[in-house]
C-alpha cells in the first residue's frame, strides 16, 4: 500500500484513554492520524511520530472544530476515517438535582461534538465514495444509567445519530457504526466509581464489585479492546458493517452501574 493509500484518520479525545489506544493502533498500521483533544498537556505529551499531528480543540465548540479540521487537512489531505471519542462523565445525581448547565455540557460533549465533526467530513467522504465514521457510545446507551441521566441520554442519542447517518450515507459507500464500551479500566473509570460511591454512601470496592457482577465475564475491558474493534470496523473485514451499535463489554447482564 502506498503512502497515498494509507488511512487518514481524525480521532477526537485522542490524547489519552480509549482515544489514545485507537490512535496508537492506527499508527501501528502506518496510517496518518490527527489527534484533537481538549487537554493541552496531554496533546503536548503525545509521542513524536512523522504520521501524527494534533490540535487542542473543544469538540463541542463549532469554531474550534472548524479550525481543527482545517489543520487536520493541512496534515492529512482528505480524511477517510473519523473516530468520535470526545466525552465527559457529566454529573452524578438524581435528575431533579442536576443543574441545567451541567446537563447541557454533558449533552454537548457526548453528542453534539459528534454531529459537528461528522458534518465536517461527510462532503469529502461523499466525494470519495468511501469512508468510515465511528461514534463512541456506551452500554449506558443501550440500557440506561441511574444517577447518570444526561450521560445515558447522550449515549442513546449517539446510537440514533449513528443509525440515521448509516442510512443517509450508505449510498456513497460510507460506513457509520457505534462502539458501546462497558466499564473500561483506567483513571476515568476510577473517578466515576469514586463519585458514585460518594453519592451512594458506599465504599469504592463495593461499587466496583457491582459493576463486575453485572458482566458475564466478571471483568472490566481495556482501552485496547475498544481499539481492536475500531480497527476491525475500518478494515476490509468490516467493509459491509454499518449502522451497528456494537457492545465491547464482556456482556452486560443487568443494569445498575456501568459506563466507559
Amino acid at each position: 500500500m502506498s503512502k497515498s493509500e494509507k488511512q487518514r484518520v481524525v480521532v477526537t479525545a485522542g490524547a489519552s484513554g480509549i482515544g489514545r489506544a485507537i490512535v496508537d493502533a492506527f499508527l501501528e498500521t502506518g496510517a496518518h492520524v490527527h489527534v484533537a483533544d481538549f487537554d493541552a498537556v496531554a496533546v503536548k505529551n503525545l509521542p513524536v511520530n512523522a504520521n501524527l499531528s494534533s490540535s487542542v480543540c473543544d469538540a463541542a465548540n463549532a469554531d474550534d472544530v472548524l479550525q481543527m479540521f482545517a489543520s487536520a487537512r493541512e496534515q492529512l489531505g482528505s480524511i477517510s476515517v473519523l473516530v468520535n471519542c470526545a466525552g465527559i462523565a457529566g454529573p452524578t445525581a438524581v435528575l431533579e438535582d442536576i443543574e441545567p448547565e451541567a446537563w447541557r455540557r454533558c449533552i454537548a460533549v457526548n453528542l453534539e461534538a459528534s454531529f459537528l465533526c461528522a458534518q465536517q467530513v461527510i462532503p469529502e467522504m461523499k466525494a470519495a465514495n468511501a469512508g468510515s465514521i465511528i461514534n463512541m457510545s456506551s452500554t449506558a446507551g443501550l440500557h440506561g444509567y441511574p444517577l447518570r441521566s444526561p450521560y445515558a441520554a447522550a449515549k442513546w442519542g449517539l446510537i440514533g445519530l449513528t443509525k440515521s447517518l448509516a442510512m443517509e450515507l450508505g449510498p456513497w459507500g460510507i460506513r457509520v457504526n457505534a462502539i458501546c464500551p462497558g466499564s473500561v479500566e483506567g483513571p476515568r473509570m476510577d473517578a466515576v466509581i469514586a463519585a458514585e460511591a460518594k453519592k451512594r454512601g458506599s465504599e469504592h470496592h463495593e461499587v466496583r464489585d457491582t459493576y463486575t457482577q453485572a458482566v458475564s465475564m466478571r471483568t472490566f475491558v481495556s482501552a485496547e479492546d475498544i481499539a481492536n474493534m475500531a480497527m476491525f470496523l475500518c478494515s476490509p473485514g468490516g467493509a459491509r458493517v454499518s449502522g451497528q451499535a456494537i457492545p465491547v463489554d464482556g456482556h452486560t447482564e443487568f443494569v445498575g452501574t456501568m459506563e466507559t
